[in-house]
């Protein structure tokens, strides 16, 4: 006679699909998920899988203000950056101050600065907006050269400045100052404020610590500009903060015509 396996009436049932606990399909009696490159354990194993949040269709929508989320996001303007500069060519970025109005000087000097670099044969590459860089891209795009605006979301500052032939609108600062950086080949760096001290300072430190090479950054403006090479002098040196040679990685002049020069010279 065939043997018989009877279950006792305080035998547990075996632990299958339909028998399955929450705790069991969370992990196991190990209490162990592995999720992609993430492995929880414990109290750190989540009821669902990644598969059943993303199908559930019941849930509420504050999942796309999460983190991972925003990878993704941060992500995507990586490749919209890219895909949309990769053929952009020699390039020089200008900056300056969104409050320049279009009767100063500045105004007209940027407007310049981006006349002589596309004819120069390269692409003016601004962040977009009014001021020095409306100016830019106007005298870009003027001389029939590309005029590149790298856009950002600002609460007072609505869309890019009509001169622009090419946009790219951002939603993360650090995304698109890689932008900036990656796909010019120097800096003009006309009168600005905090915006503008930001850009200059990152080139100036990338440039110093050599994460990139040949890269030369002209300051437009002895009379707005002076003030702040002064003080490298007189107070950051002499705190041994900067070396002597930092000095010279930044150049100062008045004139447009050498600071084209100075960003288009072979290197």
């Amino acid at each position: 006679m065939p043997h018989e396996t009877r279950r006792t009436p305080n035998a547990e049932p075996p632990t299958t699909p339909e028998h399955a606990t929450t705790a069991d399909r969370a992990g196991g009696a190990a209490g162990r998920r592995q999720q992609g490159r993430v492995t929880r354990v414990g109290s750190q194993v989540e009821d669902t899988t990644t598969d059943q949040r993303l199908l559930d269709g019941s849930g509420t929508g504050d999942w796309v203000h999460t983190d991972p989320w925003r990878v993704l996001r941060i992500q995507a303007e990586f490749v919209e950056g890219f895909g949309a500069l990769a053929e952009l060519g020699p390039a020089v970025s200008v900056f300056g101050s969104a409050r320049t109005p279009v009767d100063s000087p500045v105004y007209a000097a940027a407007e310049e600065v981006g006349s002589r670099l596309a004819r120069a044969g390269l692409a003016v590459i601004t962040g977009g907006g009014p001021g020095v860089m409306e100016a830019a891209n106007k005298g870009a795009a003027a001389a029939g050269g590309v005029s590149v605006g790298l856009g950002i979301e600002l609460p007072f500052e609505s869309s890019l400045n009509p001169y622009v032939n090419l946009g790219v609108n951002f939603r993360y600062f650090f995304a698109r100052k890689t932008m900036f950086v990656k796909y010019a080949q120097g800096f003009v760096v006309m009168p600005g404020g905090f915006g503008t001290f930001d850009e200059l300072f990152e080139a100036l430190t990338l440039v110093q610590t050599q994460k990139v090479t040949s890269f030369p950054v002209v300051l437009v403006g002895r009379d707005y500009w002076q003030g702040l090479l002064d003080w490298f002098r007189a107070s950051v040196l002499p705190h041994g903060a900067i070396s002597a040679g930092d000095l010279d990685l930044v150049h100062l002049t008045d004139d447009v015509e050498e600071a084209v020069s100075l960003v288009t010279a072979p290197r």
